[in-house]
């Protein structure tokens, strides 16, 4: 078992790295891949000598990884940096996801020939030097050297632009793999379909939303019954029983609700175009699959960015506290047997999570014992999945939320590295929790590169900063198990 498992964890391994490194770094894929399965083989080695009854010392893993992640970081860098016979800068990940070479032997052009000097003027020497102009099918990527701060560069570029080519392009600011920030003049589809006057989308459509969230209240509804304990077969002679699903329900809705509509206002706000909240629903299972919005118009910068990733997992998070406390208030205590779990409602440990466990103690009190589970009322179900949902979306990778915080704050090419750092650790993390196994093969399959924000160079200001780590700080008192001198201090 143990042979296969690291046979798996190999190849899913593998798989992520070459994923995720290759046309980004030049240090090899293999050398990256033993890197980050040296903890593994590590445990592997020590479980075949020594017997799973005896653990390896914390030393030993934690050590190795920290290690291996630093060693790991190191290899990456020294390949993006490492020098190669083209003098050319290697194009930047999010601008090739949008970019696609043709077959023509000439490139359409997005500008006229006469209308490059026009182009050329919209870049003064004293706030960005313009050195030279590529042309793509669908772009103008250019470069030069910035003379100024990256707001004051943006907002003189783009006001140029629009005074000479009206709202033709969308002007993006971005930053190359080599560290220099470079222009994107993209044409703005929207101006061209309002110029043939063809009829806008419609963004909104409350009658869809709505019975979306009927079907959704049924389905939750449903699956709420059942986990408070309804013999579903009597629902035809007494269906007033389907009632007692409804505390369930309304608390999973009611969490997942404002946390879409944290997205949603917040978009409203730097007057983003976005749908409505769409719930999905499931009639098996937790009753939904979530809700989720879209926007339809380019976010503005990277303070826009956070701002909107960053509302829907606070404002989650706060409607989730005083369910998860009342339902933990009212559950029941059971003693701790082999079929205690994180995933079992009926028998939780709460130790699988620092923050569970703190928050079960403030509610539960002396009842909660070192040899205690929980069994918990739905409400408290309803609660402790608003905990999951959120420590989902802070995952540091690609378009979840937290890869979105991440990329406001530290820049696309090292939220590249945090995002495959966090899916590594994810996996660490599973050798000693298999519930989180299926989530990291999720997010091994999710694409690191993030869509940028048309200034994506300007960065965020201190007090944005602190709100995102304190975020990822949440991230880690989620996923994170209670260390057994904490639990012996609060006696659980």
């Amino acid at each position: 078992m143990t042979f296969w498992f690291l046979l798996l964890l190999g190849l899913v391994t593998y798989l992520m790295v070459q994923r995720s490194a290759v046309g980004i770094t030049r240090t090899p894929v293999w050398l990256l891949w033993l890197v980050l399965m040296t903890p593994a083989l590590l445990l592997t080695g020590w479980t075949v000598r020594y017997g799973i009854k005896q653990p390896p010392p914390p030393p030993l893993i934690i050590g190795s990884s920290i290690v291996c992640l630093l060693l790991y970081w190191l290899l990456f860098q020294w390949g993006r940096t490492a020098p190669t016979n083209k003098q050319t800068e290697p194009q930047t990940p999010q601008l090739e996801s949008a970019i696609h070479p043709t077959a023509e032997p000439v490139p359409v052009r997005p500008i006229e020939p006469t209308e490059e000097s026009q182009l050329r003027n919209c870049f003064p020497w004293s706030v960005y030097y313009i050195q030279n102009l590529e042309y793509r099918p669908q772009a103008i990527i250019c470069r030069g050297q910035l003379r100024t701060t990256p707001q004051q560069a943006y907002q003189r570029i783009k006001a140029n632009v629009e005074s000479e080519f009206g709202d033709r392009f969308l002007v993006i600011f971005q930053e190359g793999l080599n560290g220099k920030p470079f222009f994107v003049l993209v044409p703005n589809a929207q101006a061209a379909s309002a110029s043939h006057k063809t009829k806008p989308e419609k963004l909104t459509r409350p009658g869809l939303a709505l019975l979306l969230l009927i079907t959704t209240v049924l389905t939750t509804t449903f699956v709420g019954a059942r986990i408070a304990g309804v013999d579903l077969t009597t629902l035809q002679s007494h269906p007033n029983v389907l009632l007692e699903g409804l505390p369930y329900a309304l608390g999973l809705i009611t969490i997942l609700g404002i946390h879409e509509l944290g997205h949603y206002l917040t978009a409203k706000f730097y007057k983003i175009s976005s749908t409505l909240p769409y719930f999905i629903p499931m009639p098996f299972f937790l009753g939904t699959f979530g809700a989720f919005i879209q926007m339809r118009s380019p976010i503005p910068n990277r303070k826009a960015l956070f701002d909107i990733s960053i509302a829907g997992p606070i404002a989650g998070f706060v409607a989730t506290l005083p369910f998860l406390m009342w339902g933990l208030a009212h559950s029941e205590i059971v003693p701790l047997t082999d079929k205690t779990g994180i995933l079992n409602p009926d028998a939780l440990n709460p130790k699988y999570s620092i923050l569970l466990a703190l928050l079960s103690k403030l509610a539960l009190g002396g009842q909660l014992t070192a040899k205690s589970a929980i069994d918990l009322h739905p409400l408290a179900v309803a609660g402790f999945l608003g905990l999951i949902v959120t420590a989902l979306n802070l995952m540091p990778v690609g378009q979840l939320d937290g890869g979105h915080i991440v990329h406001a704050m530290f820049g696309q090419r090292t939220a590249i590295v945090i995002g495959q750092i966090a899916r590594l650790l994810l996996l660490l993390l599973s050798l000693v929790q298999s519930e989180f196994f299926v989530w990291a093969i999720i997010l091994l399959f999710m694409p690191l590169i993030d869509e940028p924000a048309l200034n994506d160079v300007t960065e965020l200001n201190n007090g944005r900063d602190i709100l995102g780590l304190m975020a990822m700080a949440l991230l880690i008192i989620i996923v994170l198990p209670l260390p057994q001198a904490i639990a012996n201090l609060l006696q659980i």
